[in-house]
């Protein structure tokens, strides 16, 4: 014997979950109805001042940060080969080759056959000179735009020094260096095809 009689809206879900309609309301009800649209895999809408996308049937928010996190991150598998990178050199190698280690060693090897690994390997140290440059110049921009209104000695005093730098000039001769050195870059990448 039951202690407890069943209600009808109990029924109703029971024969809601065993027919496979979970999501189905067991009781009526009156009021507010909100539009409901239905979207599909792939699509993208904004909701609340977010962006949202189906994506395997699972609804996700698109963030700013979404390109940033797939550039940072490593997948699990090699996307060229689909093997599984679980090397200590495919970490350093996936973020500058995107893809595995086996992979690089494999591409490289066909570089050499054909004998075009002099040039590739010529052309990898232009890119990661410029690169340097580029990374120098900025280095070099926020020193000279730093403040040097006061400095704290060891003493925890704030020390202020006179005198200065003309930071339009430096920065002006900073930005000149860096052309000649993309120049003379230039030149040896285009003399180098001859």
């Amino acid at each position: 014997m039951l202690k407890k009689e069943f209600k009808r809206k109990d029924v109703d879900r029971a024969r809601n979950l065993l027919t496979g309609k979970s999501g189905a309301s067991s009781e009526t009800q009156v009021g507010y109805k909100k539009k409901r649209v239905d979207y599909k895999e792939g699509d993208v809408w904004v909701e609340n001042k977010k962006t949202w996308t189906i994506k395997d049937g699972i609804k996700q928010t698109i963030s700013k940060m979404d390109a940033i996190k797939k550039e940072i991150f490593m997948p699990l598998c090699c996307p060229k080969c689909g093997k599984v990178m679980k090397s200590q050199l495919d970490k350093p190698v996936y973020r500058i080759h995107k893809n595995c280690y086996n992979c690089l060693v494999e591409f490289e090897h066909k570089l050499k056959i054909r004998g075009e690994y002099d040039d590739y390997i010529k052309k990898t140290r232009l890119t990661n000179a410029l690169t340097q440059i580029d990374e120098f110049e900025n280095l070099f921009l926020d020193l000279v735009n730093q403040s040097n209104e006061g400095y704290i000695s060891e003493h925890g005093e704030i020390e202020r020094w006179k005198g200065g730098l003309d930071k339009k000039q430096l920065s002006k001769d900073i930005k000149e260096s860096v052309l000649i050195a993309k120049e003379n870059i230039e030149k040896y990448r285009n003399n180098d095809k001859t």
